[in-house]
């Protein structure tokens, strides 16, 4: 049977750290799902969903065993729909800890059978986040290292001043 994982987010936009984590992901399971959250009550992404699955499917295009589907509601009724055995979720810092395992405990009470994995960035992203890059396009900084060439450009037109 296919080990297949989830790795959830709104990947607004994706960064190198999220890219660092798919690639070791792939490592562990025979397919990964890389879940674009369409929306959330706490979040409002920059980019539309489409945009954001053309930044990953350009940025992944080199990746076998890799799919990136969007989605909407309770993660756990998309995880048990692909039939996934686990969540992966990226860990940066020991400040990421209490949140994400609220998050793997709440999940796990919601569907007893997922697991939820957790896999450090290289030591280079640990500090890096969607918010962060933003914050540094926004005031005209470098994101060069931080992020795909195509999220690079496409943050440059968004925050032309």
């Amino acid at each position: 049977m296919k080990k297949i994982g989830v790795y959830p987010g709104t990947f607004d936009p994706i960064t190198n750290g999220h890219l660092d984590v798919i690639k070791r992901a792939l490592k562990i399971f025979d397919e990964l799902i890389v879940a674009v959250a369409i929306s959330s009550y706490k979040k409002k992404p920059i980019f539309n969903i489409q945009e954001r699955i053309n930044f990953i499917e350009e940025s992944t295009k080199e990746l076998d065993n890799l799919k990136i589907e969007a989605f909407d509601g309770l993660l756990v009724k998309f995880v048990k729909q692909k039939g996934a055995v686990a969540i992966v979720r990226g860990l940066r810092a020991v400040s990421d800890y209490e949140f994400e395992l609220q998050l793997a405990h709440a999940n796990r009470r919601l569907f007893k059978d997922i697991e939820t994995v957790f896999l450090m960035p290289s030591e280079e992203y640990s500090f890096l986040s969607s918010s962060l890059v933003k914050e540094i396009a926004y005031f005209g900084g470098s994101v060069r290292t931080l992020v795909p060439p195509i999220v690079e450009k496409a943050l440059k037109q968004k925050f032309q001043k």
